[in-house]
Order: C-alpha cells, then structure tokens, then sequence
C-alpha cells in the first residue's frame, strides 16, 4: 500500500477533530444542531488551515444518513455511512469542488450553476464549493450573483479564499462569513506530538517546537514539514536535525549577540555574525529569532516573566534584567526592519551584519555624556534654581583661583589675552529659568549672552568656510556654549538625537582646525540662546522691516485707500 503523507492522513473527519478553530466549529455546530440553515458560506484564512476540510465536514454534515440509514442533519458525522464515505473519497456526485485557481472564466461557472436545475441525485443536499473564490473574473462573479442570492432549497453554496479583500462585495453581503484564524505555536505542537505518538515516531520537545514555529500558523505546512524532518532524521526527531534542517539559529547564538549588545561588545557582534556565516545560517532566521528574544524580553520587563514551562524562561530574564527597556524596545524596531532589507544587501550576511551594527550604532546608552574630572581643566558647577545664591566655584590648580562671573555683570577688561599665556579663563554659567512655565516660554525665545555672542561668531566663521555640514552644522547652529574653560567647552542641546559621539567628534575637529584646541561635552537641556535663534530672530526682524517699508510705501497706502488693494499674505519677502 502507498504511503500517505501526514497531511491528509490526520485531515479532520468530523468538527471534534478540527484543532484551533473553537469558534466556527461552535457556530457551525449550533447552526446544524437548531437547523439554521444559511444558503451560502464563506471561509476565509490563509493556507493550510482548514477551509476545505470545514467545507467537506460540513456536506457530510448536511447529507449524512447515519449508521442505521436513518440519520438526519447533525453537527456529528457518524463517517460510516455512503455520503459520508464518499464525500471523503471525493466522489459523491452531489458535492463538487471547483477550483477557482484554474476555473476562474465565465463558461466554467455557467456550466457549474447549470447543475443547479437538477435536484439532489443521492444526497439531501447539493453542495458546491468553490475553492480559491477569488480568482474568479469578474464576469464570473457576477454571472453567479443571482443564484448565489436565491438558491433552491437544496442547494448550499461553500466558498473559501485566502484573499477576502478581493472578493466583490456583492458576494461578501450574500454569504455567511466565517474567518479561520492562524494556528498558534502551542496548539500546532500539541497537535504534532499527538500524530507522532500515534505514527510511532519518537521525538523531543525542542523539534516540535522549531516545527511548529516555522509552520506560521498552518497546520498543514506543519504535518508536511514534519514528513520531510522524519525523512531527514531517518524515522525520528530530534532538535539538532530539525534546526540544520530548517536552517534554523540555535537559541544560543542568538542569547549570546543579544548579551553583546547590551554590554555594547561589538568585537563579539561581528565574531557572532562571521560564526553564522561559517555555519551557513540564515540570515533572515537569525533577526527572527532575534524579535522573539527580544519580545519575550519586552513582556518581562513590563509585567514579569508569565511561563514558567519554556526552558529558555530563565536566559530570557536574565537579558531582561542587563538591558533597559527603551533599549529594548529600539532593538526590536530595528531587528524588524532589519529582515526587510537583507534583500537589498549585496548579500546577506553583509546586510545581517549592517544591522547588528546599527543596533550597536543607536544605542541609547551610546551618547554618554562627557564630564570634567578633578584632574582636568576643573569641574563644572551645577547652576542653582534660586534667585539669589553665592557665585559658584571650581577647582583649579594649586595657587590659583578661577573666578565665576554672572552673566549680568560686565566682564572685567584687560589686556588682549593670548591663549597660549593664559592658564585658565573665567568660567561664565548661563542661569537657568526658576519656573517650568518659564522654561517652556524660553524655548520659543531668545536670550542673548555674552557667551552666545562669542559661539554665534565661532559657528558663523566655521559655516562660511564650509567646515562643518549636514549633521555637525545643525549640532552647531542647534547647541548653546553654557560654559567654557581654557580647555574644554560645555554646549547644551534640546534633542537628543542631535548627540551622536560621531557629531561630536566632527565638530571638535573643526573646532581644532580653527585654532580652538578644546574638548566639548554636549548636555540636553533648555535652549535660551544658540545661533539658530540669533539667525530667526534676525530673519524675523528683517520679514517686519520689509513689511513695514511695503505698508509705508505712499503708492501701496494710495491703491489700498483708493481701490480696495490688498497685500498678499506671504507675498513680501526681504531682500
């Protein structure tokens, strides 16, 4: 005898043996049991979860005669009698199947529904199901509309698509809808352990689970999967086949880049990534498996671990615990959008690695802010909330006193300084706004500072000449200098992502290249002065002088007074 494969061995024969798909076989069920018969059904969901088998159940349903030839309608096919046989051999004369795939034209519909005339040769019912409804043209579609809206009382209409969307609505409102959901990993498991038990086949828990994750939701790819890994594992099943036969990544790869990352070890990343290559590992498996990690990390850390059977439980919290959430959250953003691009890659390993890099990249944790040490140029003081308040001091080196200016006092006069004759300059300190609301009121405005003046003159002669560009000049124009000493400035930013070591780094380059031989820290914070804001408030000042010159004009006021004109608003621009 031929051997049949999985999938149409363990195809359900009655709705207790249909497995994830609770709630159409209740609706179903009820409606048989009650006789509340609709005329036309329609079953959508993607592949390999069962609409077929519900359509050939249901026509067994309806015609079944029972054991003793004395059965009616009933929501449980006794499976033993003559239409019941027959509709799962495939040939009961009253219930066709047409495939819509291949029979999408006009002619093959008319001649179905020309059947429609003749009453029930062997059956209670005529059952015509048709398969991959889509696909029909549309001519087709409305070539049966009649029919399908006033059937005879005998005949009961099936259709089934994985593709609902294109399905005329004409037909959507004449159907009974049933949508049939993808299969969750557990319950395909379950399933598989229960075929395997019964097939004689041994197996471990870990194979399953790989099968039943790379089936997606359809327990038909699940059964065929599981064929082709009883072949390749010679008549068992176990995890280290199963993964080489899906080209699946071992959890541990995965665990240990997810490790890497967190503790933002890139060397060990691009080990990792050249280890997968070597195995020939996919890359596409490696980003999936790297969202599951990363999603079950997510779960953790907001409502704590909730399985306690998964042997990965405890590796699981462990990374939840060395990585913050919002890291987590970024990570798994970017895995996803990772499998999106590896086709674009020049290959895929190389795409692969790109991404792992960019998780490194855009860390969070990635723009540490920089500050002073006792043993540096001195430690910058932290500005007080009150309104009067001793004038704080820095460290400096023994002997010598840095003297701390307010910005409303004028700046002591001396002789030209030189930078090279100089040990420390006097640290000045923009005070910071004493009210939230007046924080908020700020961040629209401008206040000019003596320390403001002399970084919108730094920034200006480094944009004429082109030194800095893209994301270093709007860092630039962007930051205010809150304080500066013979070696180091401090600028202040409101957006973080304007915070990149790479940023930082250019435009201390070009700092140095014009003779500021200083470091720079970057902080985030309230913005009250910085060249963006001298250059709108300039470009404002400008719009009104403008407009006022246009409102002024004799001309402009003698057309308006005379005939009505009016100014465009938007129209004046400066020169």
């Amino acid at each position: 005898m031929s051997y049949v494969v999985l999938a149409r061995k363990y195809r359900p024969r009655n709705f207790s043996e249909m497995v994830g798909q609770e709630h159409v076989v209740q609706a179903l069920g009820n409606a048989l049991q009650r006789q509340r018969l609709h005329h036309a059904y329609l079953f959508t969901g993607t592949r390999g979860v069962g609409k077929t088998t519900v359509s050939r159940i249901l026509a067994k349903s309806l015609n079944c005669q029972g054991a003793d030839g004395q059965g009616g309608i009933t929501a449980t096919p006794c499976g033993v009698c003559q239409a019941c046989t027959d509709i799962d051999a495939g040939r009961f004369v009253d219930y066709t199947e047409l495939d819509a795939a291949s029979n999408r034209g006009v002619d093959e519909v008319q001649s179905l529904l020309e059947q429609a005339a003749y009453k029930p040769v062997q059956g209670r019912f005529k059952v015509f199901m048709i398969d991959e409804v889509h696909m029909l043209t549309g001519h087709a579609f409305n070539a049966m509309l009649k029919t399908l809206e006033e059937p005879p009382e005998y005949l009961k209409f099936v259709l089934a698509t994985t593709d609902p969307q294109k399905v005329p609505v004409t037909v959507l409102s004449r159907c009974l809808q049933f949508n049939l959901r993808p299969m969750a990993p557990e319950t395909v498991q379950q399933h598989l352990a229960h075929v395997l038990e019964s097939e004689g086949v041994a197996s471990d828990a870990q194979s399953l689970r790989l099968l039943s994750r790379a089936a997606r939701g359809s327990m038909r790819d699940a059964l065929s999967l599981t064929d082709q890994a009883i072949a390749f594992g010679a008549g068992a099943l176990q995890e280290a086949n199963v993964r080489q036969m899906l080209g699946s990544v071992d959890r541990s790869h995965v665990f240990r880049l997810v490790d890497a990352l967190a503790q933002g070890d890139g060397r060990t990343v691009v080990e990792i990534s050249d280890a997968l290559r070597l195995h020939g590992l996919s890359a596409a498996s490696t980003l999936e498996e790297m969202s599951a990690v990363l999603q079950r990390m997510a779960v953790h850390q907001a409502v704590g671990e909730m399985r306690t059977d998964d042997p990965d439980a405890a590796e699981i919290a462990r990374l939840a615990a060395a990585m913050p959430a919002d890291e987590t959250q970024l990570l798994y953003s970017i895995c996803l959008q990772g499998r999106a691009e590896i086709g674009l890659a020049p290959d895929e390993y190389a795409g692969l690695t790109m991404v792992l890099l960019r998780l490194l990249a855009f860390k969070p944790g990635a723009a540490q802010k920089k500050t002073l040490s006792d043993g540096e140029a001195g430690v910058l003081p932290q500005p007080t909330k009150t309104t009067k308040a001793a004038p704080p001091t820095a460290t400096a080196p023994p002997g010598r006193v840095i003297p701390v200016v307010e910005p409303a006092q004028p700046v002591p006069s001396a002789r030209p300084r030189v930078l090279s004759d100089v040990v420390s300059v006097p640290v000045r300190m923009q005070a910071e706004p004493v009210r939230e609301a007046q924080a908020a009121a700020s961040s629209a405005t401008l206040v000019p500072t003596p320390e403001g003046d002399f970084w919108a003159d730094v920034v200006q002669q480094l944009v004429a000449r082109e030194a800095i560009t893209a994301l270093v000049r709007e860092l630039a124009l962007q930051a205010q200098l809150v304080a500066r000493d013979v070696g180091h400035w401090m600028l202040r930013v409101e957006r973080e992502s304007l915070n990149q070591p790479s940023s930082r780094e250019r435009l201390r380059a070009a700092l140095h290249a014009a003779g500021h031989a200083v470091d720079l820290s970057v902080e985030v914070g309230t913005v009250t002065d910085s060249p963006a804001r001298r250059n709108a408030r300039a470009a404002a000042e400008r719009q009104s002088a403008a407009e006022q010159q246009i409102l002024n004009d004799p001309f402009v006021q003698s057309m308006m007074r005379d005939f009505g004109a009016k100014i465009v608003p938007g129209s004046i621009k400066p020169t």
